[in-house]
């Protein structure tokens, strides 16, 4: 999985990216100090693991991972080359989804690209670049299709397709909220690979003040959060100073900051659980005395296809899958304790996998 994190300069984009990564690339107050997209993996908190790998004495323990790649700051004009935009716009056409983070907070020692802080204004600057780069894609597939379509049927259904979506785009509306006329044109629409396609958070970045209250004093943050419910969006609140302090910390020192704070996580472990979320990603965990892992699959992954995450020989040689939840596991102390009392079901190829799973696969190749 990877995400983008976009933004305009200086809203703190940088700044976050390093303390998720803990990458230490580092920032500037100005803009396009990022030329090249940073690319740095961050780890999916997951309790769970700890608990498996005490349990088995595991001498190794692989947490899932998201990779984020931290994008240049976009400004007005990107989409026609504006501020090296164009180069940017092809980075955040490689990515899953889109994490924009727009600025709400004051700081006169953080010069505003655009003079004055207004997160609506900051988020509608992007959206029309991407929109912008989105109807440029559209018209040059148009070009493309158009030769051909007089003689051939399927092409004619491509460029009607084209034309919809083209107009859909000349209206304002993201490729998010088109919907084709026919359930079997869906791939085709995916395929398109649209930057307003993409699914986004938008992280508000308050100062430490408004951290306590989740930002709820914050009248920037309010009107991010009823931009973003409009458009089916989730927030977040942030503040990329404390995560960068966080960051730097140990787990211990780390829990003690949090407390302090009056928080129960930081803002990165709820951006990471929100992303995965987003994106409709689950866990399940392989566990024992050398390694206890999580794997990422997507919702609704069948147990073949979840085995073949560890390797492509399980899924070609699939048999079956002893399932057990974890908690369940850690109650009882051990998978054969587990399977005593009935805990531990032998799953066939039609099994979807659930989150938290523990799984042991039988395969033969």
């Amino acid at each position: 999985m990877k995400l983008g994190i976009v933004g305009l300069p200086n809203v703190g984009k940088s700044t976050l990216f390093n303390s998720l990564t803990r990458a230490g690339a580092e920032s500037a107050n100005y803009p396009f100090c990022t030329i090249d997209p940073n690319v740095g993996i961050a780890v999916v908190p997951d309790e769970r693991l700890k608990l498996l790998a005490d349990l088995y004495d595991s001498k190794k323990v692989t947490p899932a991972v998201i990779e984020f790649v931290d994008i240049a700051g976009l400004v007005k004009g990107a989409s026609k080359g504006e501020g090296l935009g164009n180069q940017f716009l092809s980075h955040i056409r490689e990515t899953d989804a889109i994490v924009h983070v727009v600025r709400c907070f004051e700081d006169s020692n953080v010069v505003h690209v655009d003079g004055s802080i207004d997160p609506v204004r900051d988020i509608e600057t992007i959206k029309l670049e991407l929109l912008f780069a989105d109807m440029e894609t559209i018209e040059k597939r148009i070009a493309k299709v158009a030769r051909g379509a007089k003689n051939d049927k399927g092409l004619a259904h491509e460029l009607e397709l084209l034309e919809a979506i083209k107009a859909h785009l000349e209206d304002g509306k993201d490729a998010k909220s088109y919907t084709p006329p026919s359930e079997d044109d869906l791939p085709f629409v995916g395929d398109l690979n649209l930057l307003t396609g993409k699914p986004v958070i938008y992280a508000a970045n308050v100062s430490e003040d408004d951290l306590a209250d989740d930002g709820a004093g914050n009248a920037w943050v309010a009107a991010v959060r009823e931009y973003a419910a409009a458009e089916g969006s989730e927030v977040f609140v942030v503040c990329a100073e404390i995560e960068a302090e966080i960051a730097e910390l140990d787990e211990d020192e780390r829990q003690m900051f949090l407390e302090d704070l009056g928080l129960s996580e930081s803002g990165l472990d709820k951006l990471i659980a929100a992303s995965y979320k987003l994106l409709g990603l689950i866990s399940y965990l392989t566990a024992g005395e050398k390694e206890t892992r999580a794997w990422t699959i997507k919702k609704g992954t069948k147990a073949p296809q979840a085995a073949g995450k560890i390797h492509s020989d399980f899924e070609r040689g699939f048999i079956r899958a002893e399932v057990v939840d974890w908690r369940d596991l850690l109650a009882e102390g051990s998978l054969s304790a587990a399977r005593e009392k009935g805990l531990v079901g032998l799953e066939g190829k039609d099994y979807v996998v659930k989150d938290g799973d523990v799984i042991l696969f039988r395969f033969n190749v």
